[in-house]
């Protein structure tokens, strides 16, 4: 029997323990400031699979006046990043293995079957927040180590599992690795994909518009000049422009997503009276910055927006729309799909479930970003979630492809890292 086929073996005979652990992670609701206890649990499974632990808190100087560092907390104690490494014996390629451990608010609770935080299996399924995204990667990441070293497969190259908090607001923690020296020859994140292979991750940043209009009293409207009539003038130009990227765009990886770089208006506030004319309107949204382009290029094609707006309409003239730029950002990343990791993993998917990858386009942002343009670490981002219901309630994971994650990786390891033997 060889490798690969001890780790299938391992893998079918270790079911039961994977989905425990995963359940135990679930039920730790580790939303932001609040990861600590549920990175405890990943920490305890690192010790025991004899891996080298580096735990900190991240939040020093280097970081918070980094240029890539976009995120409005400023304190972290207790809340500590991990890197565990399996050393390699040498002479082969190395490889990070990023996964988060931060989790989205649960949100409505009405909405919810069971206990957000339940574990509770169902179906062949895990439920709880953070279950796809992405408690159900790390935990593929994990059985996929835990195969290697259980069967005493060495491997070259060094193996560097991250779990990392502050990804769903900015990817603080990832950032702290790359400055803390983490790079590697290539890199795997599990984040919810399908089972698809993206090589290419979108990247996104806030904003925020500020409309001016002229306050009146409600029964004689005309007065005034309402900042929500106005507002709705710059919408249709943020739509416009979102149209025109997007037909600029034309990249055959999105060919299956109806919007690839999308401008989302996610909050809109006017007004504090019902018989007033409001003299303000506050839009936030959140714009997406195409794999294949600057974040700069992205930054410009709004801001030229704007400046048309407050150039060409009379209105805006006399009172200038204000965009600003806020809170969290996530940078693009590109990979060419002819890249050797991009081939590995292709390889292994075949091998395993007996098809051919379906690659595609991330259509919301990662890490990746951060780990290619800041830590020149090639990145494909491949996991076993289910993208429809991240951030949803009753969000869930389908066991099974937790378990043919586990093994596509595992095989993707002794390729790249190159195996040195079987103790």
């Amino acid at each position: 029997m060889d490798s690969k086929e001890k780790i299938k073996k391992w893998l079918s005979e270790n079911t039961n323990t994977g989905v425990k652990f995963l359940q135990r992670l679930v039920q730790e609701p580790s939303k932001r400031g609040q990861e600590g206890k549920a990175q405890a649990i990943v920490v305890e499974k690192c010790r025991e699979l004899g891996l080298s632990i580096d735990l900190w808190e991240i939040g020093d100087d280097k970081l918070k006046s980094h240029a890539n560092f976009h995120c409005d907390r400023t304190h972290f104690e207790g809340n500590p990043n991990l890197a565990a490494v399996k050393p390699g014996k040498g002479g082969g390629k190395s490889i990070i293995l990023n996964s988060h451990i931060d989790v989205v608010p649960e949100g409505n609770l009405k909405d919810w079957h069971d206990d957000p935080f339940s574990g509770i299996v169902k179906d062949g399924r895990v439920y709880g927040r953070g279950s796809t995204d992405m408690k159900g990667g790390t935990a593929s990441l994990l059985l996929a180590l835990e195969s290697l070293i259980a069967n005493g497969i060495d491997l070259k190259g060094d193996v560097i599992f991250q779990s990392v908090i502050e990804e769903e607001s900015g990817g603080a923690g990832t950032l702290a690795t790359v400055l803390r020296g983490y790079k590697a020859d290539g890199a795997i994140i599990p984040e919810p994909t399908n089972m698809k292979l993206f090589p290419l991750q979108q990247g996104s940043m806030w904003f925020r518009i500020t409309v001016k209009g002229k306050s009146a009293h409600g029964g004689t409207r005309y007065e005034g000049v309402s900042a929500i009539e106005q507002a709705m003038k710059v919408i249709a130009e943020l739509q416009r422009l979102e149209k025109a990227r997007n037909i600029r765009l034309n990249h055959p990886l999105y060919k299956n997503i109806p919007i690839p770089i999308p401008i989302n208006i996610g909050k809109f506030s006017s007004g504090d009276w019902p018989s007033s004319v409001p003299d303000v309107a506050v839009i936030e949204g959140r714009m997406g910055i195409a794999p294949i382009e600057k974040v700069k290029e992205a930054e410009q094609d709004l801001e030229e927006c704007i400046s048309r707006l407050n150039s060409e309409d009379p209105w805006f003239v006399a009172k200038t729309v204000e965009l600003q730029w806020f809170g969290a950002r996530w940078l693009p990343g590109s990979l060419e799909l002819e890249h050797p990791l991009m081939e590995a993993l292709s390889k292994n998917y075949t091998s395993v479930l007996g098809d051919n990858p379906i690659i595609e386009a991330s259509p919301w942002g990662t890490d990746g970003g951060l780990l290619s343009n800041i830590g020149d670490t090639p990145v494909v981002v491949f996991g076993p979630g289910t993208t429809a219901v991240a951030h949803d309630a009753n969000e869930y994971i389908e066991i099974s492809k937790i378990f043919k994650s586990a093994e596509i990786i595992a095989c993707t390891l002794i390729d790249w890292c190159g195996e040195a033997g079987v103790k």
